[in-house]
């Protein structure tokens, strides 16, 4: 076979494996998330389905209770209608009066008896159900850590055989990408927002009927009221994290939008002042632009947010035909660069990363109580 069939294109076989690596990556974490979720939902059944036979236990012999004393009125009804002359006025209506009493209560219980089986039923069918997909899960997981691991020695390959710069380069944005640590911050998110909220749904849904039969239709409808608000929080919740974690919009509508959107929600969230300014003509670039600058961006605000106790936060963008700028400006209390950086601030080593794979500049500024710029430069890659 003649050299040039062996010839590997290491452009094609880069991008071949690192969308592997990215979709492995993706697929182990979502795995794994699934197996997580499914044994904390699985130990919380087992709970609630304890605590259902438990109740079960209990209403039984509540209702068995209740059977006796129906049938003790029942018998006292009858022999006060046998002989109705013996008896008075107080005599009759106490009967009648406990007998149906008995009646409505035992009916009540038996109900109340049958809903607790049903659920009982019903989490033993879904307990059954986890323990099956937590198995898969499992077992799926420690196939793809065995994929993982092997596309990722071969990795080390790879490297030998991407000789120039700007292969290099594209092959380090793709380890960045695959490295993100998103997926953690988003499933405690998750956990702590519209997992908690959907539960307590869940929670109240039950008691609707209770409260129902026992305060009416008003109050019913009060709650009703109530659970709206906390799916339509819950849903809210959902739909920022989708938003942080790829904003759809960058795809749709390009950068600029993309960016007003998000600073407007900053803006919103946070109470901060916030401005956008783009200057010159705006156009579509390579995604891996559009990503890698709306991530800077993104940032750069919230570490503004989260550190600086600043009251305004500016954001300009300028396209010129050669480069695209960025400066990033807040009025918080700002830092002495003079001094070591932390060892946590992994957020601005992750900007200095993005702008030096994309052959661009970055250059931080600031002064105690005297806010803090960032100044971003990147060449327009077409």
């Amino acid at each position: 076979m003649s050299a040039a069939r062996l010839a590997i294109d290491p452009h094609l076989l880069d991008g071949i494996l690192n969308k592997t690596i990215d979709t492995v990556t993706e697929s182990q974490s979502q795995i794994f998330e699934i197996s997580e979720q499914s044994r904390r939902e699985f130990i919380q059944l087992q709970r609630d389905l304890e605590l259902v036979k438990q109740q079960v236990i209990e209403v039984i012999e509540k209702a068995d209770h209740t059977e006796e004393s129906a049938k003790y009125a029942r018998t006292r009804l009858a022999e006060v209608s046998k002989h109705f002359q013996k008896y008075n006025e107080d005599d009759i209506r106490d009967a009648y009066e406990n007998a149906n009493k008995y009646q409505i209560e035992l009916s009540i219980i038996r109900q109340t008896e049958k809903q607790l089986r049903e659920k009982r039923d019903e989490l033993e069918r879904r307990i059954l159900a986890l323990q099956e997909t937590v198995h898969k899960a499992e077992s799926l997981a420690g196939q793809v850590s065995v994929v993982l691991n092997y596309l990722n020695g071969d990795l080390r390959k790879i490297n030998e055989l991407v000789q120039d710069a700007k292969q290099k380069q594209e092959f380090g944005l793709q380890i960045i990408e695959a490295q993100e640590e998103e997926r953690k911050r988003v499933s405690r998110e998750i956990h702590d927002g519209p997992a908690q909220l959907m539960a307590n749904v869940l929670i109240r849904s039950e008691l609707l009927e209770k409260i129902y039969v026992e305060k009416g239709t008003d109050a019913a409808r009060a709650e009703i009221k109530d659970l709206r608000v906390m799916v339509r929080d819950s849903l809210k919740e959902v739909r920022r994290i989708i938003y942080d974690l790829r904003p759809m919009a960058l795809d749709d509508l390009g950068l600029v939008p993309t960016l007003e959107k998000y600073l407007r929600n900053v803006k919103e969230s946070t109470g901060k002042a916030v401005e956008l300014h783009a200057l010159g003509t705006s156009r579509r670039f390579p995604n891996k632009m559009e990503i890698a600058i709306f991530r800077l961006v993104q940032e750069s605000v919230s570490n503004a947010v989260k550190h600086s106790e600043a009251k305004l936060i500016e954001v300009k963008l300028e396209f010129t035909q050669k480069f695209i700028s960025l400066y990033i400006r807040d009025d918080g209390k700002g830092f002495d660069t003079s001094q070591p950086a932390k060892s946590n601030s992994f957020g601005m080593m992750g900007m200095r990363e993005r702008v030096e794979l994309l052959e661009g500049t970055l250059k931080v500024k600031s002064r105690v109580n005297n806010g803090t710029s960032v100044y971003i430069q990147i060449p327009i890659q077409d």
